[in-house]
């Protein structure tokens, strides 16, 4: 069974088809792999095929954290991402799970409209992107009040701020931030620690780890990229992450946003998360790119706060010094409208990438 094709084409339509596709796939006696492509957000994407098995195990696994959808009538969702990406995936089953098809975002002109569509009587939960949940915060009205109406906002797919969940908390949302990807069936480690029967480790190189039964099978037709992901029964991830004392992870960034500047080693999403705090910056991404001097330069891409202010390189190399090493501050600044994301709302690193060659 295949889910994968064109994000921009998830239509209303799409959707209904792929619920109905979803619940076929459930009911059925010995149904082959549900199959999602990534995103592609850094190079070619890879066709993940996901066993009935593994799904089950996330449903359950995420209903006992959060609680709600545990059973029949359980809880009601709202579908709001593509239905072809795992996270949409994940709306549905959970959804029918709990006893009801989800509810489609693009069948209501608004969030709120949608979120009346569920009713009242049953908790409500939702998942979302950063970028998504930030322009609510941004409108304001009633989307963010009806946002603060459900139980739970499962928040993953990219970087998630402090100051994303403050504002959010202040706004009376209820927000869970999910890490994990399409061989983990989507999020699997919640606030940091994993969910039950998931296994979390970190590797020599410095790696995220992680083992159980939410694994997906392997890549479809590509042998050879599944021998490297799944290594002694764990998904090696391209991540870089540490544990506290707790267990808890903390993410450091991609291993290949690992920008060796210098001969330093700088976690570029360390530093885009810093810089995101600067009260001039509305979202920053950072990225290295090759050059003669240093290897690679660490190159800010910034939206200005209400277009004025956060232009200014070398207030941004400071900013970024007072929290973290000197070092760490990027030597190059493109200010732009808007980061460029993907359909399903991660930043789109091959045209930033792009962007600074342009200006080359």
């Amino acid at each position: 069974m295949n889910s994968a094709g064109p994000a921009s084409a998830a239509s209303a339509g799409l959707a209904r088809r792929t619920v109905a596709a979803v619940a076929d796939w459930l009911a059925a006696s010995d149904p082959a792999p549900w199959v999602v492509e990534t995103s592609g957000s850094t190079g070619r994407p890879k066709r993940v095929m996901l066993s009935r098995r593994a799904v089950a195990a996330s449903v359950d696994a995420s209903a006992r954290r959060v609680g709600g959808p545990a059973g029949p009538l359980g809880g009601r969702w709202l579908l709001t991402l593509p239905a072809s990406y795992v996270a949409g995936l994940n709306v549905i089953t959970r959804a029918l799970a709990a006893g009801a098809p989800p509810v489609l975002l693009e069948d209501h002109g608004s969030f709120a409209e949608a979120t009346e569509k569920l009713g009242d009587d049953l908790p409500r939960f939702v998942s979302m992107v950063p970028t998504q949940l930030h322009r609510m915060l941004e409108a304001g009205g009633e989307d963010l009040a009806a946002l603060a109406t459900y139980h739970t906002l499962l928040l993953g797919g990219g970087p998630i701020d402090p100051s994303l969940r403050a504002r959010a908390a202040a706004a009376g949302v209820h927000v869970v931030s999910t890490y994990g990807s399409a061989e983990t069936t989507g999020g699997c480690v919640y606030d940091g620690m994993p969910l039950d029967g998931v296994a979390l480790a970190i590797a020599a190189d410095g790696r995220v780890r992680i083992g159980g039964p939410v694994l997906f099978d392997g890549y479809e037709s590509d042998p050879e990229r599944t021998a490297e992901a799944l290594v002694d029964g764990w998904f090696l991830t391209s991540d870089a992450g540490r544990l506290d004392e707790d267990g808890r992870l903390e993410l450091l960034g991609r291993i290949d946003d690992m920008v060796v500047t210098g001969g330093v080693n700088v976690p570029a999403a360390v530093v885009a998360r810093r810089l995101r705090e600067h009260p001039d910056v509305a979202a920053a991404e950072v990225l290295g790119v090759p050059d003669e001097e240093w290897g690679n330069r660490l190159v800010a891409f910034v939206v200005r706060r209400d277009g004025v202010g956060g232009d200014s390189l070398d207030t941004l190399r400071d900013w970024v010094g007072e929290a973290h090493p000197r070092s760490w501050a990027p030597r190059q600044l493109v200010v732009l409208p808007a980061i460029p994301h993907l359909p399903n709302g991660k930043a789109d690193r091959l045209r930033l990438r792009s962007l600074v060659e342009e200006r080359a």
